[in-house]
Order: C-alpha cells, then structure tokens, then sequence
C-alpha cells in the first residue's frame, strides 16, 4: 500500500509510519462525540467579575508586566481571505451585470466607506483611464469588483485578511496586521517595552507580511513608544493529514499521497515552539479601529489578570504538595480550589485517601492554563462553553463544536442550542509550570476529537482529516476558566460587507 516513492514523500514532511497509521485508524473508527454534563453558563462555570475583583486582576497584571517575564501575541494569520468575497465572485460569474442581490447593492452603495477606496479608485484610473466612480456610471460594476479582486488589480481575492484594509483614519488606512501590532503596545508590552508579536502565516504570503511590517512598524514604535519583535511561522509540513477514499484507503493524486493542511488544530505546534511564559492568542480578523479599543485593551488585561492569579495560587499549592509537608486541611483547600476555581471535577476524589489525593492534585494542577473570554450567544457561529467529561472521568470546561456533540440526541442537541455564550477566540494562556520549565504542549492533546470533512479532488471525492482544533481539542488537557466579556470585544470579519458596520468605520 506503502511505496518507495510514498515513504520518500513522508521523510520530507517528517511524518511517521505510527501517524500514518493513526490518520488511517481515526478515518475506519471516526470521532466519538464528546459527553456532556451541563452548557457552561453564568451560575456554572462563566465567572462574572464584580467592579472591585476587576480593579483587583488589573492591578495583578500591571504588577505582572513590572517582572521580567516574555509576553506574547498569538495571532493566526494564515487563511485567505477568499471566503469574505464569496458574494462578489459570485456577482462576477452572474448572468447579469447591474447589482441585484443586497448584498450586491449594498457593497456598490456604499464603496467610498472601504478603506481600501483610494487604492481601487488608483487602480482602475491606471487601468481604465476613469475613476472608480466613472466605472460605476458607465455600469462598469464588474469591472470594479476584478480591479478589486484580481491579481492585475489590488489581488484581494486571493490575498489573506491580514494584508487587506480594513480601517481609514484621517490620514492613512490599516490592515489588521497593522492593527495587532498598536494592541499589542496598549496591552501585551513588557515593562522594558519590547511588543512580541508572532503570526501563523502561509509560505506564499510570508514575504508580503514581512515587507507590510518593515514598512509600518518604526512608525508604530515611534508613536507608542514601544520595541516590536515581530515573528512569523508556518504550519509544519508534519502536521498535514493523509486524504482517503470513500474506501479508507489513501487517496492518490497522479500516484502520489495526497495531504491537506490538518486545520489551525496544527497551530498547537507553533504555539509550543514559542519562548513565553504568557500568550495572548487572538484571530487576525477580530479588531476594531481606535476609537473602539477600550474595552478590548481592558478586557485582555482583565483576562490576563485573571490567569496570573489563578497561576500564582496553583503554584503555592504545588510547591506545598511537593514538598510533603502539608496538612490533611491543606489538600483540601487544594483541592476545593480544583474544583471551585479552575472547574475540575472527578466524583472519585471522595474515596482517595491523602497520599492518593495528593497526586492528583499535582497531576491536575501542573498543567498548562488558559483564561477564555465568552460573549453572549447572538447567532454567530463558534464554538460554545461547556462542561464535559473527559476521558479519565473528571469534569471540566471545554470549548467546543457543533461537530463534536450528538445533535441526535435531543438533550445534547438542546444544550448546544440553549447555551447563552460563545467563544469568540480570545484567550490568555499561561505555558511554564511551577519550575518555570515550559510544557510540552502536544502532550495535552485529545487526539480524539477530531473531524472528518468531505471534499473532492479534479472531480473524485475524498475524506480529509481535521486535527483537534486548537483552542478545542488541541487544549482539552489544559486547566481552562472562562469569564464573561462584552461583545464589544468581538467584531470579526467574514463578509466584506462587514466592514460596512458601525464599529469598523472610523468618525473623525
């Protein structure tokens, strides 16, 4: 089944004969979907911090940055942005040629409010000898929409979100990019100053990052005074997953295995190679203009507060419990903290005796930790809060998707549907342990909650292999807490047309 030609391919991907062997095994058994106990809501499981805890964890992080710790952003960049002009390739390929669908006249309607408008407008006077307006009078609308798209005009289509323009100021237009880099000076900087910033970007878009950010950096440095280290990587060549068959069996492109990208799931890789003791990790597409960046910046400080109090009070306990001298009142303190604080629940713990307690603890307590943020739930799509067993019986706070529960069952299907939060990707993890050595983050991988898509390849379809998301699956081992966050902090862009609302138009 295996050739000299197929084990050539997978010594360049540094993938193993045990992985092949795995991606086969998880296509024949598929995924279980996970057990529920209860949807994660205010009374169980989100924590609602009151005015005074708030002034309290802001105070722990400024106190935090004045150490010398390494601060992080995470941010992954790599998808194109093809997706959020879905509406506008389907225009181009229409049988008519004036605007019909709202979302058609709607992006025609009100195109000077794009930030991208000057550069269109320049495109199609070189192009067409006409302004962009002029086009649009002489029903020039498709050829608008491939000055905009195309790569002879500015590319958007085939560019990824962190490269396009999303926001005008009074004299100049940011990409998100652009605007990652002035949040991480208003809330990731060290006390020295240094900003650290790395995204996930793809091989064929690494260059276009690289030259924005030597473009635009000094003058962010120059203006909040800050340092920028800004980093970039890929997904490794190791984590793409073997494609199969309707049969199972390796799916063949020209005789060659074929592999997909396993998913941002593989960005768990990335994550662990970083020198960090805090990250913040963040989509690209999620960012506001300036003069909507208050809550943002607060609640990220709020969130990291949050971890390093929880972080500091985990460390006690462990350096207590290793040190064997504590109290049988001291492990249960430990453990109410477990269970109360950091939501982790095993019903078996009653019947372990001190020395067995112990153990646990420690086993539950080193581990890496996240903070998530939850908005309430208003229809947009993402993975929702829950509480759900784990595989060696505890309880604890999961975030997951759809895809992952029994929407068969009517219980299940009904907590998914009723829950009153979502993740809008916005966490705060803490990634050394009590010794300050760092965690092997691929270590506290569910490998079984993954997914399989169906997707097809010059005609013939295929199952490809999706490996547990990274703020799913890929963090299911992970002391995880969640805490509610205005949906303020969450303005994501999946349409272009989204960047027609209120809070991603500036007012000078």
């Amino acid at each position: 089944m295996i050739t000299t030609q197929d084990w050539k391919l997978l010594t360049e991907k540094g993938i193993s004969e045990e992985q092949i062997t795995e991606q086969l095994t998880c296509f024949e058994k598929g995924f279980p979907y996970l057990k529920l106990a209860a949807a994660a809501d205010v009374s169980k499981g989100i924590v609602v911090p009151g005015a005074d805890e708030q002034k309290l964890l802001l105070d722990t992080w400024d106190s935090y940055v004045r150490t010398n710790r390494t601060i992080v952003k995470f941010v992954p960049a790599s998808g194109a942005a093809s997706r959020m002009f879905k509406d506008l390739f389907e225009f181009l390929a229409a049988d008519y040629d004036v605007p019909q669908t709202p979302f058609e006249k709607a992006f025609f309607e009100h195109i000077e409010a794009f930030a991208f408008y000057d550069d269109l407008n320049a495109v199609l006077e070189q192009q067409e000898g006409k302004t962009l307006n002029e086009v649009l009078a002489a029903g020039g609308y498709k050829t608008v929409v491939s000055a905009l798209l195309g790569s002879a005009g500015l590319n958007y289509g085939a560019l990824p979100k962190g490269l396009l323009k999303f926001h005008r100021y009074d004299n100049n237009s940011r990409t998100p990019l652009e605007e990652h880099l002035v949040e991480g000076a208003l809330y990731a900087a060290s006390k020295n100053g240094n900003v650290n910033v790395h995204f996930t970007v793809s091989s064929e878009h690494r260059p276009l990052f690289e030259q924005l950010v030597a473009q635009k950096a000094a003058a962010y440095t120059k203006q909040y005074g800050v340092k920028y280290n800004v980093t970039f990587s890929e997904q490794k060549p190791s984590t793409d997953t073997l494609a199969v068959d309707m049969n199972n069996q390796p799916f063949r492109d020209n005789g060659q295995l074929l592999f997909r990208p396993g998913g941002h799931g593989a960005l768990i890789e990335n994550l662990n190679d970083l020198d960090a003791d805090i990250v913040f990790i963040k989509n690209i597409d999620n960012v506001v203009p300036d003069r909507l960046k208050e809550d943002t910046i607060l609640y990220k400080r709020l969130l990291a507060g949050m971890l390093v109090s929880l972080q500091q009070q985990a460390f006690a306990y462990l350096q207590l419990l290793e040190s064997g001298r504590y109290t049988h009142e001291q492990v249960l303190e430990a453990l109410q903290f477990l269970q109360k604080k950091l939501c982790c629940k095993n019903p078996d713990t009653k019947h372990l005796e001190d020395a067995e307690l112990v153990l646990y603890l420690i086993k539950k307590l080193n581990r890496p930790m996240r903070v998530c943020g939850m908005v309430k739930n208003v229809g947009e799509p993402g993975g929702g809060p829950f509480l759900a067993y784990n595989a060696d019986g505890t309880i604890s706070l999961q975030i997951l998707e759809s895809s992952q529960i029994d929407m068969n069952d009517p219980e299940k299907k009904a907590m998914f549907e009723q829950g009153t939060h979502f993740n809008p990707v916005d966490l705060v993890c803490a990634v050394r342990d009590y010794t300050g050595a760092k965690f092997n983050l691929p270590d506290y991988v569910d490998k079984a909650t993954g997914f399989i898509s169906y997707k097809s390849k010059n005609g013939k379809e295929l199952k490809a292999l999706e490996l547990p998301g990274l703020w799913n699956g890929a963090m299911s081992d992970w002391n995880t807490v969640f805490v509610e966050v205005p949906l303020s902090t969450f303005n994501p862009v999946k349409t272009i047309n989204d960047l027609l609302r209120e809070e991603h138009r500036n007012n000078f």
